[in-house]
């Protein structure tokens, strides 16, 4: 991988392990596992951040659940085919392993282009949002797409960018609960993932 795709991409996450390493696929020889990682925000609510690590990394034994695990990495993006619609998964793919007892437990910088118009809105409480689907650049011609939220004073100047325009974010991997109406009318509670952004600025 370039230098490039090394830098605009790096997340950084520390908290307790909630599952198992469970087998996802094999490339070459290297074999890579999932685990679902708890990290806890300020307000003591828990992030669920799934996590993709190599067997090259976990060596003699990975840490189990109910233990403290640091993972460096990036945050990718992939498709998978279900109900007939290509769904978007997101996952931290480990670069290395610590013991999970740093200062800033949840960290992420992006940097990367705008690939749908920005969705800007106010809630009922009038709190100002905008909505955002960041590319980003990854080796052998690939990108990632990142879906990412903007708060407060920074969510209308994100707003005002256009695809294609160049950004740069600092934030937070955070899961969000949602509920899906399915064909038949009833509902389904489903998990989704985005970078919750605290810091954005053109990159050009």
């Amino acid at each position: 991988m370039g230098y490039e795709q090394m830098q605009n991409n790096r997340a950084y996450v520390a908290g307790t392990v909630l599952s198992a390493p469970e087998f996802s696929h094999e490339v070459l020889g290297e074999r890579f596992y999932d685990v679902v990682l708890g990290v806890k925000r300020l307000s003591d609510k828990t992030d669920e951040i799934p996590v993709t690590v190599s067997d090259r990394l976990i060596g003699e034994r990975f840490p189990a659940p109910g233990e403290r695990l640091g993972v460096s990495g990036q945050l990718r993006s992939y498709n998978k085919q279900a109900e007939g619609r290509s769904k978007l998964i997101l996952r931290v793919f480990a670069r290395e392993l610590d013991d999970g007892e740093a200062e800033a437990p949840n960290r992420i910088e992006l940097e990367g282009y705008v690939c749908k118009p920005p969705v800007y809105r106010t809630t009922p409480f009038g709190r100002e949002i905008c909505d955002m689907l960041l590319a980003v650049n990854r080796a052998y011609n690939k990108s990632d797409y990142i879906p990412a939220i903007v708060w407060g004073r920074n969510a209308k100047y994100a707003g005002e960018f256009a695809v294609g325009d160049r950004v740069a974010v600092t934030g937070r991997i955070q899961s969000r609960t949602y509920q899906k109406t399915l064909p038949d009318g009833s509902t389904e509670e489903r998990v989704a993932y985005e970078v919750s952004v605290s810091q954005i600025e053109r990159a050009d």
